[in-house]
């Protein structure tokens, strides 16, 4: 018996001499382990950099469009950026002017001859992933990115029944402009920047009879400008409870003609060709103007007020006057709609891990806040309206007070409704069918009743 116990004495004191030198080891040994593990990496970093430098150039053709001199400008320091991060890509820009892209884009890709990566309006998203012409990025999406961490409308637009072929830039939407030393000369509160308190529609409608001035039967400042746009206006039907579509995904008929949205458009129609504070016709701009633009003449004071896309504050603000913001007006509740273009790949891409990115890129922090703190876009990322995401991006030189009192305006944007129809066709009947009542030829329930009856026949029609 004694025997027995000895040996596993000695057994048992070897393990433990074992177990001590063993963590001993660990101790001293991991630090050799970690410095050659050091070693291994600095060894593959250096493997990586030369081979990122022997890479063969690659070039990739990227446009856009061109809405102005000074966006143009902000998306050529973003790509110096890039290229100074990859060397072993190129980025060749070339924008087209907005009034072609669509049609010109179309043509380049049934040719064979597209942009690896583009702008991509977002009512053309949904069209131009279903025909096959993007570059499928769900994949590479998920691995990077959350649907879920994107404000309710940008989340809506990217993500389609068939997959996610695009990144949202930013969000922009409908706000209304005004001249502050229009409103101090008349002695007026200026428009809230707060939802919460935003004028009625009655309350705007007085404030721009207000600032309508006409002198020898000649008006030479309008209260208001901005209303007869589609874009715009969409926003007040919805305002009033209006509704484009049945369903937003999942489009089979128009819900446009409705009393909800008759009596909105009827209000606007009132403001311009009853009070006179604003009108439906280019040309009539044209004689108060000489042909400058709306934003010019808000400044010169001809416009008092001018309802127009967010994207415009970064022009706005390069204009030497005090430009104020503020929400629309509204009908029942205080809302605008939010969209944006999507950055996308080109189907038949030679490059799409380059293409992806550059998309990548275009999608980050330093892009994303540099176009921000502009005033060119608005953050499409739920974590950009905290208190400390905001702080990121306000600018007060940019930025007018009170600005940030309107960031919940564009968190919860609701959907702009003609980014999910594929039916684009629709779209242009229904600029062609309002075309008729804004200028006083048709009635608006003659209107909304023809445009209901011709958008339905394109629905039901086979693709």
């Amino acid at each position: 018996m004694k025997k027995p116990l000895l040996n596993i004495l000695v057994l048992t004191l070897i393990i433990a001499m074992a177990a001590t030198f063993t963590l001993a080891g660990c101790e001293k040994g991991g630090a050799a382990v970690a410095e050659g593990e050091e070693e291994e990496a600095a060894v593959a970093t250096e493997e990586e950099a030369e081979e990122e430098v022997t890479k063969e150039p690659v070039t990739l053709k990227f446009v856009g469009w061109e809405a102005s001199p000074l966006e143009t400008e902000s998306v050529e320091k973003g790509l110096e950026i890039f290229m100074s991060r990859n060397p072993n890509i190129i980025v060749e820009y070339n924008p087209i002017p907005g009034a072609e892209y669509t049609s010109k884009m179309l043509t380049m890709m049934m040719a064979g001859v597209c942009p690896d990566v583009f702008f991509c309006y977002a009512y053309d998203y949904r069209s131009f992933s279903k025909a096959g012409h993007l570059l499928d990025l769900t994949d590479r999406f998920n691995d990077v990115y959350s649907i879920d961490d994107y404000i309710s409308s940008s989340a809506t637009i990217m993500n389609t029944d068939s997959g996610i072929y695009g990144i949202s830039s930013c969000t922009v939407s409908p706000v209304l402009y005004y001249n502050k030393k229009v409103f101090d000369e008349a002695g007026l509160d200026y428009p809230p920047s707060d939802p919460e308190e935003a004028w009625t529609w009655d309350e705007f409608r007085d404030i721009a009879k207000q600032l309508t001035v006409v002198e020898d039967g000649k008006t030479i400042r309008y209260g208001v400008y901005g209303l007869e746009n589609a874009y715009m206006y969409s926003a007040l039907i919805m305002s009033n409870g209006g509704s484009y579509w049945d369903d937003n995904t999942n489009i089979t008929k128009t819900t446009i003609n409705s009393p909800e949205t008759a009596e909105a458009l009827q209000a606007i129609y009132d403001i311009g060709m009853v009070d006179g504070a604003t009108t439906f016709l280019p040309e009539q701009m044209q004689l108060i103007g000489g042909g400058q633009s709306a934003t010019n003449l808000l400044k010169t004071g001809n416009i008092a007020m001018l309802i127009d896309g967010s994207w415009s504050l970064q022009e706005l603000a390069n204009m030497d006057f005090e430009v104020g913001v503020g929400v629309l007006p509204k009908f029942k509740e205080a809302v605008t709609h939010g969209q944006a273009h999507t950055h996308v790949a080109w189907v038949n891409t030679e490059h799409p891990d380059e293409a992806w990115e550059l998309i990548n890129f275009l999608s980050g922090d330093d892009y994303l806040l540099s176009n921000i703190r502009a005033g060119l876009w608005m953050p499409h990322k739920k974590e950009y309206y905290t208190e400390e995401g905001i702080a990121k991006w306000y600018n007060p030189d940019v930025h007018p007070e009170g600005f940030t009192d309107m960031a919940p305006y564009f968190e919860n944007a609701l959907v702009e409704p003609f980014s999910m129809n594929t039916k684009l066709k629709v779209n242009d009947i229904l600029i062609e069918e309002l075309g008729k009542f804004f200028t006083g030829s048709e009635d608006v329930n003659t209107v909304l009743s023809n445009f209901e009856e011709r958008a339905n026949a394109e629905f039901a029609a086979e693709e």
